[in-house]
């Protein structure tokens, strides 16, 4: 009794160590593939059969202890009834971990099928010798296609050699695949029963082949494959026909009740011929591509009849479907980010439009703002406009597809180097149109001076001012040449009683200076477009040695007709001074005549009618 009691505290020290190593081997995370994966299952099933010895052991000691127990050790009995079947339950957890485990590694192992002509045979998990899963199946797989070709059923056509740790499998003398222990233990079965149930499978699946590719079989392959043509080919006919016969002739015929043009703005940018033909080829585009549709969806069912083309019809089947797949998806998965985009624009919309209202009223003057011009709202609207929209392109910039894709930031970048060294000017241009937006130095209308062009301002945009001459010259000017030089606007001084005008004659001093302050005062009356509110004024800028300048200045109220006033002014003048009979002219020009006649021109005759 004593040595059975030592037995069994060295098997349960054995089992407690057992079951140590058990949980240190136990797959901590599902990255294991391969050969390893193969180990991991190996020394599972060692140490469970490890365990199950031991606890084989342990129940056979405390069965033996039972049967040596008097009738009245009711106490000892229970005990060991206890332990008994406490090994029961720790058996079953065991053997519902151990199948966890081994279900973890396998379910995260790659596995490469055998697959002829369409059917999976067997289904490799781990290597053989120098061959790896992948290796094996790519080797079995052109071995059974040949034998599926060339196998004449007998009683010996397949046999099975054990060799070792392994079970071949021969077609005559040509060996087709090996199932060694490992392979049997993937699929929870033994390695001779795995070798007897392919071997069936084989035989099953090349007898299957075999009559499949029967004369009978060809001739209703052959037929149904007609079939398919015959009605694909009436189908193109009746494409072709529809849109001939019916479309084509509807479209030209709805030319004018349909296809009106395009009309942007009372402009026509397409006119109706233009667009009925635009109509009728978009018409010959879908045809063509319904006719392609029909014959990609023709190839896969004629593939789809003969076994050795039936991979053909998987393969251009999958050309079709992964893409359509593969786009699904990503809308589907683009969805959040679309309708992110969505509400930021909408709400981006709406603040514009209010902003475009307010500018709006402020611009015709029904809102008013303390210090804030009206001709500023539609200039601020816009840089306000590119501000928010810049900002709204900065947020939505990360949600669009393809945003984090190098190509995508190649072609930005691009982008920013392209306009970075090309629109200096521009840049330039375009803010000193808004410096001189909000300097208000001329609107538009004005009549203004910048260097030696002087004329009304007909435009001014973001990064060119124009200017209409009295000559009817149109002049476009940078503003950065604007911003850079004095600008002179003859039309602000309306504001003042409008532009004053000068002209100076020399008198000498023989002539009284009220009589020339009468006489030039007096052409400026007579002088039409001259503000008569406003009186005109006479200086004597100069005594000079043989005369005196006098300047006469005068207010007129349309800057455009300056020269007009000017020539009619010079013409009243002369005419004053004719009639007063007083030369307009210095000593200077006396002491260089003769003297004999005078350079005051006659009055002109009156002619009788």
């Amino acid at each position: 009794m004593k040595i059975l009691i030592i037995l069994l505290h060295l098997l349960l020290y054995q089992q407690e160590q057992v079951q140590d190593s058990t949980k240190q081997s136990t797959p901590s995370s599902p990255d294991s593939t391969g050969v390893d994966a193969t180990a991991q299952v190996m020394e599972l099933v060692q140490q469970a059969d490890s365990v199950a010895l031991a606890d084989s052991i342990n129940k056979i000691v405390i069965e033996r202890q039972l049967q040596s127990l008097r009738p009245n050790d009711r106490r000892a009995r229970r005990q060991l009834d206890q332990e008994l079947e406490q090994l029961r339950i720790q058996d079953s957890i065991r053997r519902v971990e151990l199948e966890q485990n081994i279900a973890l590694v396998k379910s995260t192992t790659q596995g490469y099928p055998v697959v002829v002509y369409g059917d999976t045979i067997l289904t490799f998990f781990t290597s053989f010798r120098s061959l790896t899963a992948e290796e094996r199946a790519d080797i079995v797989t052109k071995r059974l296609e040949k034998v599926f070709d060339v196998y004449i059923p007998s009683q010996d056509s397949l046999s099975i050699e054990s060799g070792g740790n392994a079970e071949d499998i021969y077609y005559k003398e040509t060996l087709l695949l090996t199932v060694s222990q490992e392979d049997a233990i993937w699929l929870d079965t033994r390695r001779e029963i795995l070798s007897q149930e392919l071997k069936q499978r084989l035989e099953e699946k090349i007898v299957e082949y075999r009559s499949s590719q029967s004369i009978i079989k060809y001739a209703k392959q052959a037929g149904l494959a007609l079939l398919i043509i015959f009605m694909q080919v009436m189908i193109f006919k009746g494409v072709n026909y529809v849109f001939r016969a019916k479309v084509r002739p509807l479209i030209w015929s709805k030319r004018g009740v349909w296809f009106k043009g395009i009309t942007i703005k009372s402009n026509e940018v397409v006119n109706e011929t233009q667009q009925t033909s635009a109509i009728l080829t978009l018409s010959k585009v879908v045809q063509y591509a319904l006719i392609f549709v029909l014959i990609y969806l023709t190839l896969p069912l004629l593939f789809s009849i003969f076994p050795l083309t039936e991979r053909f019809a998987k393969l251009l089947i999958s050309y079709i479907l992964n893409p359509v797949k593969s786009i699904v998806t990503s809308v589907i998965g683009y969805l959040p980010e679309f309708i992110t985009v969505i509400v930021i624009v909408t709400i981006t919309r709406y603040f514009l439009k209010i902003l475009h209202y307010f500018s709006k009223e402020i611009a015709n003057e029904n809102m008013h703002l303390p210090g804030f011009y009206p001709d500023w709202a539609r200039p601020t609207y816009n840089i306000i406009r590119v501000m928010v929209l810049a900002f709204m392109l900065v947020v939505i910039w990360p949600y669009l597809p393809g945003s984090d894709s190098a190509i995508f930031q190649g072609v930005s970048v691009f982008i920013g180097l392209v306009v970075s060294l090309g629109s200096t000017s521009v840049i330039g241009n375009l803010v000193a149109g808004m410096v001189i937006t909000y300097m208000r130095p001329f609107k538009p209308g004005d009549q203004i001076g910048v260097n030696d062009i002087v004329g009304t301002v007909v435009e001014k945009s973001a990064f060119v001012t124009r200017v209409r001459t009295v000559n009817k010259e149109y002049i476009t000017i940078p503003n950065s040449n604007i911003l850079t030089t004095n600008v002179i606007n003859y039309s602000a001084s309306l504001e003042q009683g409008g532009l004053v005008i000068t002209t100076t004659v020399t008198i000498g001093y023989d002539v009284p200076w009220r009589k020339v302050h009468h006489l030039l005062l007096a052409a400026a009356k007579r002088t039409e477009l001259v503000n008569t509110e406003v009186e005109p004024t006479v200086f004597q800028t100069s005594l000079d040695d043989y005369y005196v300048s006098y300047r006469l200045n005068l207010h007129i109220l349309e800057p455009s007709k300056k020269l007009q006033i000017l020539s009619d002014l010079h013409q009243n003048v002369q005419d004053g001074f004719r009639d007063a009979s007083i030369e307009i002219m210095s000593p200077h020009y006396r002491a260089n005549r003769d003297g004999n006649e005078i350079t005051i021109p006659a009055k002109p005759k009156e002619t009788k009618d």
